[in-house]
């Protein structure tokens, strides 16, 4: 396998930021270096508290050389932390350590730590410098890449939001092995979407290679998860802030996935959501007639077979559930861009799903 150490993002033409790949987080204190030359610049390490537990020392001894001062925000760990409230205790920690624009914030942890993080350095002083540090396999592979920035409003999944593109992305391939099975198989949400959109090889790789991925196999993961920074990349260089239609793809599984996240009162994981929801929306894709029942039964089998999916209630409210998709921000009127599979690997926009499709791919899931 080849393995490139960085992947750089390019936005017409001209190199925004890299994503690097190490094994520990030494190589933070190289950026840290090039980045604040002079020494006169504060750093802010924003990170949840169980993530903050294992790394934060870590991240504190590299950056106390490189800032004129470091601190850290540690927030409740949770989506339930993904809100204003916990922006607005940030704000008030910034102003009170007099951060300026030319400081710079580090969002330590998972999606729900990047998103909050990130949305905080666009509207902090009309945006200031951050970096996304992902620990999780979701946010190696998603959250952290394309500068989409936010934080649930209400019961609203990501309702509040802005594109804020980082300085660096760093992933160390090693906090994958903190992560609890859980965790990791939420990741592997967002991993069988970016195949199931854009790359068809991919997908079959990761069928074939799904038990050296269950036991953490350092190389089979550093493809993978590479693999998927490509795609993503891909996508949002084409359409960095969503205006032409090239990045919705990335919401394949989402739509009906948010709905189910929503309704469950987040009780299950986002990734375990977006699993189920890229299911359903097979479902959907096969009775537009895209997608053949043999390629629905093999996504299905991989998912359901190997991504520890909790179980639906049975006596869920199917219709309140679809109801939620028309408050999504991604509902345009009365329609709803829904993304379906046009066969394995090729995602299509189709803003022709009515609810009664949404309603029949629930009872199809829960019959199964």
């Amino acid at each position: 396998m080849s393995f490139n150490k960085s992947l750089p993002i390019y936005f017409e033409g001209n190199k925004i930021y890299d994503i690097v790949y190490s094994d520990s987080f030494s190589e933070l204190e190289v950026f840290f270096k090039s980045y604040n030359s002079e020494n006169a610049r504060k750093l802010c390490i924003v990170s949840d508290s169980k993530v903050a537990s294992y790394y934060m020392d870590a991240i504190l001894d590299i950056a106390k050389n490189s800032f004129s001062n470091v601190i850290s925000y540690v927030f409740p760990e949770g989506e339930e932390s993904k809100n204003l409230d916990t922006v607005k205790d940030l704000y008030v920690k910034l102003i009170e350590e007099h951060f300026t624009r030319k400081d710079l914030l580090l969002a330590l942890g998972g999606g729900v730590t990047g998103d909050m993080c990130g949305y905080t350095a666009a509207t902090y002083l009309r945006g200031i410098d951050f970096i996304q540090v992902p620990t999780s396999l979701l946010a190696d592979v998603d959250s952290s890449i394309g500068g989409k920035t936010g934080v649930d409003f209400e019961k609203y999944k990501n309702m509040v939001g802005a594109f804020h593109m980082p300085k660096l992305v760093y992933i160390n391939m090693s906090t994958i092995s903190s992560l609890d099975k859980r965790q990791f198989y939420s990741g592997m949400g967002e991993v069988i979407k970016s195949a199931l959109i854009k790359d068809k090889e991919l997908y079959y790789w990761i069928r074939d290679n799904i038990s050296s991925l269950d036991s953490l196999s350092s190389e089979s993961l550093e493809y993978m998860i590479y693999k998927c920074n490509i795609i993503k990349k891909n996508v949002v260089e084409q359409d960095p802030h969503e205006t032409k239609g090239e990045r919705a793809l990335l919401n394949y599984g989402h739509t009906l996935g948010h709905a189910l996240e929503k309704y469950m009162n987040f009780e299950f994981l986002h990734g375990e959501c977006v699993s189920i929801g890229c299911i359903l929306a097979a479902y959907i894709s096969r009775d537009k007639g895209l997608l053949s029942e043999a390629d629905v039964q093999d996504i299905e089998g991989l998912i359901r077979e190997h991504f520890n999916l909790p179980d639906i209630p049975k006596n869920i409210d199917i219709k309140e559930i679809v109801k939620f998709t028309h408050n999504d921000k991604k509902a345009e009127g009365n329609s709803i861009k829904f993304i379906l599979l046009d066969g394995i690997g090729n995602a299509v926009i189709n803003t022709e799903v009515s609810d009664a499709d949404m309603e029949k791919a629930f009872k199809d899931y829960l019959e199964r």
